[in-house]
Parts: structure tokens; sequence; C-alpha cells
């Protein structure tokens, strides 16, 4: 029996499947892996998420295993090497973002003692039900998503929104 799935999710596509059923929706409480989700996330803008995908073990190296700190140090040499890289995303603006967001994701893990605390507060540390009753899709943005996406931008972090920025729990 074929397991029950998101309207987006292309069955031809077995990244998108693999990615539906292994990560979509789950609660993500390891600062590392939300810093992963924000550089893809905002590599996504204007993209398809399986374009990112098949890019995503291409970033992974490009951007230090996602360790924020690391990522918070590249100079803009190692910008510019990141730009001829044909494994990730070669938008400037992304790659520039990526790194500035680092250094405002080390802020955050500073003041809140971790990102994944400053995160789940919009939601007081539970997972929301953003499925739509009598639907097997999820809304793209949420009241929560919204407050999370707007103070994330007066930090001075860049490509994040309501629709990239959301812990709720699809499933």
């Amino acid at each position: 029996m074929d397991k029950a799935r998101c309207e987006w999710v292309n069955g031809a596509d077995p990244l998108m499947v693999e990615y539906h059923d292994r990560e979509w929706g789950l609660p993500v409480h390891d600062d590392r892996q939300h810093f992963e989700f924000l550089v893809l996330e905002a590599a996504q803008a204007g993209l398809s998420w399986s374009t990112v995908l098949r890019k995503r073990e291409g970033y992974r190296k490009a951007f230090s295993d996602f360790d924020p700190e690391k990522v918070a140090r590249y100079t803009d040499r190692k910008i510019e090497k990141l730009l001829l890289d044909p494994s990730i995303i070669r938008n400037r603006l992304k790659v520039q973002a990526a790194v500035r967001n680092a250094k405002h994701f080390l802020a955050v893990q500073e003041e809140f003692g971790s990102f994944d605390a400053y995160c789940w507060r919009f939601v007081d540390g539970k997972p929301l039900d953003g499925r739509r009753k009598g639907s097997g899709d999820t809304p793209a943005t949420s009241l929560q998503s919204d407050a999370f996406s707007k103070d994330l931008k007066s930090r001075g972090f860049s490509f994040v929104g309501s629709t990239v920025i959301t812990p709720t729990c699809r499933r």
C-alpha cells in the first residue's frame, strides 16, 4: 500500500519522496540542522525545492557541514570561490546571505542559549498541526511563521519569509 503524501510530492522524483517521508514536517531541535535549513531554504528562493535537494551535498561541503561558526568567518575571497562552485546555486546574494545569516544565527544563540530555544518560542514549544481539515496539503504560512519571519528580518536575517521559516508539524 502506498504511503499517504502531500500533493506537492512528485512521485517520479525519488529525492522529493525521500525528503517528504523522512524529513518534511518533523520537528527539528538541533541547531546545526536549523542552520542547514536556513541556508537551503534561502537558496531555494525562486527555485524548486527539488533543485536545492539535488545540490544539498554540494552545500554541505561548501558550507562547512552547515557549521554556523565556520560560515560566519567566511571572507570575501571564500565567497568568490563559492560562486565558482557548480555544486551549489551560484547566486551572489544568496551566498552572501548565508554568511551574514550565520553571524546573526550566532547572535541569536548567544541571546537565547540556542537557536532552537529562540525559534520554538513562537509556538510555545509545541509543533502546530498545519494540516488543512479535509485536505492532504498544508497552508504555506501561519500567524506564527509570519511573526517568526518578521522577527528574523528585524535581527538582520535575509532570504527568510513565512513560507520558508515555520515550526509547524505537517503530518
